[in-house]
């Protein structure tokens, strides 16, 4: 069991949240890693490296006026929110230890970075996925209280093979889809990225737990895609059914419920 001040926590996640920032503002666009800038590559000064304090203090925007999105401020308090949660969560887990701590905020970190770059983008990168496959095995390698390298290797296989299953089968949609219709189209509902990405999640999870995972990823994913759609129609925007929808931070939502919570998730899907 570990315990540690809160707002200390809270103000780690604060300061991983710039650097988040800082390579979701890069890896994209595949440039070489700089410190905190603008949108039109100005460099931001000290005090606004932080999205937060930019906002505050009136420095948002550069001296050619581009302004830096709402994603800055609200990535860092994401991640100091779930560094929060991550802490908690643990407080009352006897069997938790402050290196099962270091793995799971790496885990989040990685996951934040992952949503923010898909959502935006719709992309993920190798880039991001590499590092956290390492973490994982090392993990499985000296972390008792995660799944064993067996599990964590089989849970690999699985979400790669399962995903990699579901991701020809939406080429084989569209192809069958282009042969009914006149407008044709060139996207599938997971991409490659989603693939990688569930592999991940299966080494970090180990098989049984990534089980789970996958269930929950399809239910979240069509009730968001439901909500998606309900928002368009109240907004009265148009909407076509074919459109791509990100599908990597369904993934991430349900690792990191396993990741956090798995005993109270399981308790109540398998009663």
């Amino acid at each position: 069991m570990y315990l540690l001040p809160l707002p200390a926590v809270f103000i780690a996640g604060l300061l991983i949240g710039i650097v988040l920032n800082a390579l979701a503002d890069d890896l994209p666009r595949r440039r070489a890693l700089r410190l905190p800038h603008y949108p039109d590559d100005e460099p931001r000064a000290v005090s606004a490296w932080s999205g937060i304090l930019a906002f505050l203090l009136g420095k948002r925007a550069s001296p050619k006026g581009r302004k830096l999105s709402w994603r800055h401020p609200l990535t860092e308090i994401g991640t100091g929110l779930l560094f929060v949660v991550a802490v908690v969560a643990g407080v009352d887990d006897e069997q938790h230890t402050l290196l099962r701590l270091v793995f799971l905020l790496a885990y989040l970190a990685g996951f934040m970075l992952i949503t923010v770059i898909d959502v935006e983008h719709r992309l993920i990168l190798f880039v991001t996925i590499i590092p956290m496959g390492i973490i994982a095995l090392i993990d499985a390698l000296v972390e008792p209280l995660g799944p064993t390298l067996v599990n964590a290797l089989i849970g690999g296989g699985v979400g790669f093979g399962v995903f990699f299953l579901l991701y020809q089968g939406g080429f084989l949609f569209v192809s069958i889809s282009n042969q009914m219709r006149e407008r044709k189209l060139n996207t599938v509902a997971f991409g490659y990225g989603d693939v990688m990405l569930m592999t991940i999640v299966g080494l970090i999870l180990g098989w049984q737990t990534l089980i789970l995972a996958m269930f929950i990823t399809v239910f979240i994913g069509a009730a968001g895609a439901i909500l998606w759609l309900i928002w368009n129609a109240l907004a009265q925007r148009q909407y076509s059914w074919s459109t791509p929808l990100p599908y990597g931070p369904y993934i991430v939502i349900a690792a990191v419920l396993l990741l956090l919570y798995a005993n109270e998730v399981g308790k109540v899907l398998l009663p």
